[in-house]
Order: structure tokens, then sequence, then C-alpha cells
């Protein structure tokens, strides 16, 4: 088994300390003709190699076709255990992943992951997912329409113009990030309007005009331009200018260009960007005459009306810019300092990112969905509606807005083919042989790009006139009414929705016990656990992957019955309290593509009375293999029934699901008592974590011991999970928290031990996320130890360098000195330059195979065969043996011979290190 061993630094006392505390839950471009590579004792899949030299060491994965630059991070994984985030090369196929970001994972069932696709998947095992794939439904059934649409036009005439000013620098970023962007606002208009600011996401940063070639580099290489990403929703601009808004899409290929060295994806530096704009629209509109022209030719904005709009990782960075604008950051890191001038009324998330699962609670929100999404394609954006459940008062709308048949790219004109300036492609990529049933081109339920961008537009525009101008007239296009806007026909638009006007929950989390069914958890390797089975076809936008690879605090009811009439019965902790409810909304999914599953809904008071209130059909979304299809409908039943029986609706005791259908599954979200209408909403003053990162030196000798910084500041407590990974196991200690300004919550110790041996970095982490009365910034960091110590020398020497065929020859790596982690040294067959060499025939054939991944025939000499294994020499210890294992045969021939040499990671012999020979004699 492959290992790469910590180095220097425990957490054990951190770990221990933890667990003995109440409340835990514990839980350059490579060349295309490189040798193949082996390992010794343990070959590493088709693809994967280790690379690098000394501290420097990497575990490399190499594409067979480009990964296009998208917004779903892409992270290696050893089966269920997560390793990292590689750093993507500018071939856009091969990604590097340092081995001190691995610890002491053994590197088997490595995985490359990207928002929940398998980036990576053997042919074998997409040919078995196909013969297991899910049949596809019709579309959904159209809704009945909304009394208003927001998708028509208003009565404004429209001007466009663009500015460019001084690019900023941001902290953590080498280079300047733009300051460019283009307005397009309502022509002729008197007084203040209310502004919209439009954030694009990660894509390709340059291309080269006339070609295909597009880089993620910045600045842009001679020869090359900016892709225009912040040209690509004009659409969306002109239509809400025509109804009398400001609006504004800011470049950010300057983040999306260095963004990989950031812990957070880049969501911090994007906030900055943000608030950058936002402090020069409320410099302009106090003084007109200082603003560029493009801000001058439109009305002045209002700046305590804004909606922030943010597309896939720009979606994450709206959404902290809103929280940045209630809870300011750590100065250190923010890129924005002065004072806010704005009032931020609402986001847009289209096909958002949520690395750290922090969704803004006290400010409303509607989250689009892309069914068809390739980039982000677990949807996790799903978490801006989930995560914000009892985290504030409430009372803001958090809305989700899934979209059948749309893809990523193409809400973005600009990331569309046939609309860009730069080459681009459709997300959802098609696969000849087997198209998709459901996202494929052609298919019933896919959208064109015209279609998609249109449903797109008129539900942005929906929110601003919710969020931003109050009409609640629009409210059931968000908030899990059933209804529908006309102008974004003939897209099927469902929602759901929380907040608002809800009343108290049934929630699947603490306290809730749960019978005839079973309570599962969202993310747990135990598929006892789980929410959905390990071979389920499709998955939940409900249960994205977080950072580990078991997490507390997230699941759902889940129901499987074989026959109608057994009920489930979910009782909280404490009776629930239903007053001024119109009715009972649930969110409930079923499997994609069935229909027509009924579930009997009741409650039950705390003496005792018992009502039905209704039956609730419940059909699954158009899904596949490659969806996130596992996805919640809202469903209400009145609750007149529950106050024709005289239920007590202050004191809910328990709410049941009985199925009337003869065989199912369903899951249970959870359950709210809802009543028409949109509260004005006031944000709570909470307090706000942020974890940092010590970086620090090992030393030659002693132990000292540091504290992973922890900071808190704001206003009030709140509870907070903090989770200490392991760096050995990649298990977690989970804590819940209360946290308070200017106290320290949590106390994580890291000893680390110097010495003046070699190994790699040592990086133990801490993660955080909200779970009551607060917000979480930085969710990630931790305690880095440096290695200061130069990796040893390695040799190549004879041990038996000539044998009769039949016998063994053996070379020994030899370290100058033993190292703390497995050490690896490549070694290559190269041509012999005298004589005759050994061929494909002259070796054992399983050792070719185990070496070179290829069979004897065709013959032909053993260089010509790619050998070149990595040979590991334990922790601890100096050497390790290379041998050839040869075969006798009957014929006569002269002395044969192999030649080797020590190489560095791209397969090219070491300067300064003689190239070996051994020598086979004939046997007769």
């Amino acid at each position: 088994m492959i290992r790469a061993r910590r180095i220097g630094v425990t957490a054990v006392a951190a770990l221990a300390a933890l667990a003995g505390t109440p409340g835990l839950a514990q839980a350059q471009q490579p060349s295309e003709t490189r040798p193949s590579f082996s390992a010794s004792g343990s070959a590493l899949p088709p693809g994967w190699r280790i690379g690098g030299e000394g501290d420097a060491r990497e575990l490399v994965w190499r594409s067979p076709r480009p990964v296009p630059m998208g917004d779903a991070r892409v992270e290696f994984h050893a089966g269920d255990r997560p390793l990292g985030a590689p750093k993507a090369e500018s071939d856009g196929r091969t990604f590097r992943l340092s081995l001190d970001a691995v610890g002491d994972a053994p590197l088997k069932d490595l995985q490359v992951l990207a928002g929940g696709r398998r980036l990576d998947a053997p042919a074998g095992d997409t040919a078995r997912e196909r013969r297991g794939a899910l049949s596809a439904a019709e579309p959904p059934a159209a809704l009945p329409a909304n009394s208003v649409d927001p998708g028509r036009p208003g009565a404004y005439r429209t001007v466009t113009g663009e500015y460019g000013l001084d690019p900023v620098k941001l902290p953590g970023f080498a280079q300047p990030v733009e300051m460019e962007a283009v307005v397009v606002a309502p022509r002729g208009v008197s007084g203040k309007r209310p502004l919209a600011l439009f954030l694009h996401g990660r894509h390709s940063t340059c291309y080269k005009p006339g070609g295909d070639d597009v880089t993620g580099d910045w600045p842009c290489p001679a020869g090359t331009k900016a892709i225009p990403s912040h040209r690509g929703y004009l659409k969306d601009q002109q239509l809400l200018a025509s109804q009398g808004y400001v609006t504004v899409s800011i470049s950010a290929n300057g983040i999306n260009g260095q963004d990989w060295e950031a812990e957070d994806g880049g969501a911090q530096a994007r906030s900055s960007l943000v608030r950058q704009h936002l402090a020069k629209w409320a410099g302009w509109a106090a003084r007109p005459g200082s603003a560029p022209a493009a801000v001058r030719d439109a009305p002045r904005a209002d700046l305590s009306r804004v909606l922030l709009v943010g597309h896939s990782r720009g979606g994450e960075g709206v959404n902290r810019a809103a929280m940045d604008s209630l809870y300011p950051p750590p100065a250190a890191e923010d890129g924005y300092r002065g004072p806010v001038r704005w009032k931020i009324r609402g986001t847009v998330l289209i096909g958002p990112t949520i690395f750290g699962q922090n969704p803004v609670a006290d400010v409303p929100s509607a989250t689009i969905l892309p069914g068809c999404d390739g980039d982000v394609s677990d949807l996790q954006g799903e978490v801006y509606v989930d995560g914000t459940r009892g985290i504030s008062r409430g009372t803001a709308l958090h809305s989700a807005v899934y979209v059948v048949g749309a893809n990523h790219n193409y809400f973005n004109s600009q990331w569309t083919p046939g609309l860009s300036e730069a080459p681009s492609s459709d997300d959802f990529w098609d696969d000849e042989e087997q198209p998709d049933p459901v996202c494929s081109t052609g298919a019933p339920t896919r959208l064109t790009a015209e279609e998609q961008h249109q449903a797109g537009a008129t539900y942005i525009a929906a929110a601003a006139r919710l969020f931003v101008a109050g009409d609640d007239r629009v409210r059931p296009l968000l908030d899990g009414s059933g209804r529908r806007a006309p102008s974004a026909d003939p897209a099927r638009v469902l929602t759901h929705a929380v907040g608002a006007r809800r009343t108290a929950g049934f929630l699947p989390d603490g306290g809730v016990t749960v019978t005839g069914g079973r309570l599962c958890a969202a993310i747990d390797p135990d598929p006892a656990q789980a929410c959905l089975p390990p071979d389920t076809k499709g998955s939940s936008p409900h249960f994205a992957w977080w950072q580990t690879e078991k997490e507390a605090g997230r699941g759902a009811v889940a129901l499987n019955w074989t026959e109608p009439g057994t009920a489930t019965r979910v009782r909280p902790a404490a009776p629930v309290s239903l007053t001024g409810a119109k009715s009972l909304a649930l969110r409930v999914f079923v499997p994609p593509n069935t229909t027509g599953t009924e579930l009997d809904v009741s409650v039950t008071d705390s003496a005792g009375h018992h009502a039905r209130l209704g039956r609730a059909t419940v059909d699954g979304l158009p899904g596949s293999k490659r969806t996130s299809s596992y996805w919640a409908r809202e469903v209400r039943v009145p609750l007149t029934a529950a106050t024709r029986a005289g239920l007590d609706l202050r004191h809910v005791e328990s709410l049941e699901l009985t199925p009337r259908s003869g065989s199912g599954q369903a899951w249970l979200m959870d359950a709210w008592g809802w009543a028409p209408g949109t509260p004005a909403v006031t944000p709570a003053a909470l307090p706000r974590v942020d974890i940092g990162r010590l970086t620090v030196e090992e030393g030659d000798s002693g132990t000292l011991t540091y504290h992973v910084p922890v900071r808190v500041s704001g206003h009030g407590s709140g509870q907070v999970r903090f989770s200490v990974l392991d760096p050995d196991t990649g298990e977690t200690v989970d804590k819940l928290v209360t946290v308070r300004p200017g106290a320290t919550p949590v106390d994580v110790p890291v000893e680390v031990k110097g010495d003046t041996r070699f190994g790699y970095d040592e990086q133990h982490d801490v993660l955080a996320k909200a779970v009551r009365g607060a917000v979480v910034g930085s969710y990630r960091g931790g305690v880095t130890a440096r290695n200061d110590d130069p990796a040893p020398e390695v040799t190549l020497t004879p041990v038996t360098d000539r044998v009769t065929e039949g016998g063994t020859l053996t070379w020994r790596i030899s370290l100058s000195e033993s190292a703390d982690v497995e050490f690896w040294q490549p070694v290559l067959v190269v041509p012999v330059t005298e004589g005759a060499e050994l061929s494909t025939k002259d070796v054992d054939p399983q050792w070719l195979l185990d070496h070179a991944g290829v069979e004897p025939d065709p013959e032909r000499a053993l260089s010509e065969a790619n050998v070149w294994a990595w040979m590991n020499i334990p922790a601890g210890t100096t050497t390790a043996d290379f041998t050839v294992v040869t075969v006798a045969d009957q014929v006569t021939e002269p002395a044969e011979s192999v030649r080797l040499a020590l190489t560095d990671e791209e397969a090219r012999p070491l300067p300064g290190h003689p190239v070996l020979t051994g020598t086979v004699t004939d046997a007769s």
C-alpha cells in the first residue's frame, strides 16, 4: 500500500481534549510519451503518479482529455476520504496535490471529483452505470400562471456603457485585480433607482482570437485577450433596467486566475471586489460629477436598495459580500476596509458553489439550481436554503428555484457557443454513444440556450421585485406555492422555500424521535446511516458533500414501505407551535421519474388529540445517473381539519406520514406552519467566527506548542460546531461550542517537534459551521508546520549486476540518511549503447506486467516497454532494492544488458548520477 506519513507535528493533545468533552459527536506540461508509472508493491490507477522532488512531492493525476476551467472545486479522494484540492496546470489536464495534504491516507480507490461528479471514472464503470441508468420521465406538467409576470419588459428604454478604474490589490493575491464593469440603466429617469450588481463565476480568463485556445492565466499573456465574462448578463440587465433598475456587471478575471491559491476558493476576494464597486457607487451617488460617463448616463443609484446577483463562484462571492456588509471580516483578510454605505436587500445565486456551507440567514435569497448542471453538478447551492434553518430569526425568505433542463453555462451568453466572443461549450457534455435521457441536446426536458437564459432573467427579475420592490404578488413564484411565470415558458421551474411567514417546524435534527421510519444522515460512509445508499442512480442537492467523510447535524427522515398504511411519526424534542399558520408545508422528495406517491398527513397535539390534515401527492423530478434530482417538492395541506378537531395548535407534539401508495420511498426534509406574506427582515446582531492559519517552522530540536487561531467578533452569542480533523486518518472530532466576541471558543493546541530529518509539511485543520445564532466567515484554518530539513541524497549502486539467464539482477537505491516519511525515487530502463539489449521476452512476464503494465508480445527491447518504476524507501530506513527478474530460454545468444537511471518526475535522468548496466549471460 502506498502511504505518505506525516511528520513532526502531533495533535494528540487536541484530539484527546476534545474527545473528553461532553457534547461531542465523534465523528510543465508533461510529455505525451512519458513512460508509464508503476509503484513497487502497489501500482496507482492509470493516469496517477507520484511527482516532484524532495519536500515538494506531489500526487499527480493527468486526465486523458482537457478539463474545462469551471466553478466546482476539483478534489482528490481516497474512497470516502477527501485528500484535498489539487492545483491545475496550464494544460488543463494535469492536477497536482502536495503530499503534505495527503497525510497518512492510503492511496487506494483514488478518485477525482468536482461538484460530486466523477472526472476519472474508468470506462468499465461508465458502462455499468449506463446499464443501470434511470429511464427518463416526461417534463413536469405546466403549473398555473401567476397573477404577475416579472419577465415582461418594463416601460423604460435603456442605455449601456462601461467603466474601467485602477485595479486593486487583494490580500493573498500576487497580481492586482481589475475594476471593470458594464452598466445598463433606464434612460431618462429622474430620482434614485435601486441597484443590481452582477458577479460572474469562475471561467477561463484569456483566449487567443481566431483559435480554440483558452487559459486561466492572469494577467493575460501577449497575443491573448481577456474573456469578457461580465458582459454575459446583458439580457438580464436590460430586463431589469427596463423595469427601472440601475444594473452593473463587474469583471473578476483577476480573481479567477489566482483563486487556486485561496483556501476558501476566492470567496473573500470576490466579496472584497463586490464591496469595492459598491463603495465606488456610493461615492458617485454622493458626488455624481466624479462618476465615469457610463455612470453619469444612468439615474443616481439608491444604495439603500441593492440586489446582488452571483453566478457559480460569483454566487458564493455575493453571499460573502452580504455577510461582510453586516458582519465585518478580519481586516487582515479583507480587500475593502471602508464604511458600509449600502444595504443589501437580497441575493440571487445562479448554480452557486458554497464551499463553506455558510449562507447568510438574515438576507433573503433565491438560488437557481440548473437541473442539467455539468459543472457544479451536485447542486450544492441548495445549502443556501437548508443551511439557514434555525440560524437566526427565520423571517428572510430563502428560495430554491429548480430549472429542469438547464445547464450551468447558458445563463451567461459569454459562456454559450454561438453567442460568446471566446471559445465556449456546453458544460453538460454529450456521450454520442449513450445520450443522457434528461440532459443531452434534443432530449424533451433539455432547454435551448435562449430558453434557459430567458427563464433565468425572469426569475432574477422576480427576486428583484420581491426582495427590493416589496411586491408580494410575485412571491408565489419563489416560495413553493406552485405558480409559474409565463415569460419563462417552456421551461419547467419548480420552487420550495424556508423562512418568511413560516412558523416553527419539524426538523430532522438533534432531539427528534422517529418511529416507523429512519432518521438518516446526509453524509456518512455507513450505508445503514446514510440517507442515500452508495449505489443510488443520481444524487441529492440536499446531501451535497462538504469537507469531511462524515458530517453531524445534517439529515432527513427516510420512509421505505412495501405496502400502504404504516405511519412514520416524527416527534420533536419539544412541541411545535403552528399558531397563525394556514397550512402545513412539507418539503418531501421521492425517487426521480416516479409519479403519484401519496402520503396522508396527520398531526397530534400534546393532549393526544389527532387530526388527519389531508393527502399529499409527490412526483419525482426528471432524472438520470448524471443528475442531482433527488430534490424536495413543497406540498401543503390546510390546517382546517386540525382546527375543526379542536387541536391545540400551540402545542403540536408529532407529525405522522402514512403512505397510501402500494410501495415506495420518500424523504422528509422538514415541515413548517405556512402563511402567505413576506415580512420585513431586520438582521440580527450575531457573532462572527473566522478561523485563521498559522504557519511555523519545524525547527531542529525541542517541542513547541501552537494554537489554531480562532477569532470571534460581532455581538451576542451563538452556537458553532467545530470539527478537528485528524491529519493521519481524516476522521473528525466535533464539538458544539457557544461563541461570544472576545472569547476563545475552542482551544486546539498543536505540538511541533523539531528534528533534523527530512519530512513533509504538516497541516492540522479545524472546520467551523454555524448551528444557531452565529455566522462563519473563514470556515477552515489551522496550523501548518513547514519542514525545514533538506532531502537526503540518493544514490544507485549495483548489488548483483551480472547473472546467468533465469537469475535476478539487483541494484540498491540508498539515501544519505533516513527520512521521517516514505521516500519515493523513480528508476527508468534506458536504451543500451553497446551490444544486445534485454527484450520483453527475456524477463519474467509478471515482472513486466507489474513494472510496465504490458505483455511480452510483440517482442521488443526492454527500454521500449517504458519501464519506469517508483521505488519506495520506507520511513526510518535508507535503502530499497530494484530487481529485474530474468527467464531462461533454449536460444543460444550473446550476453545481453539492461541500463538503469535515476530520474526526476518527468522521467529525465538525474544529472550527476551514473547510468548503471546489468548483464545477463546465456545459460547454454
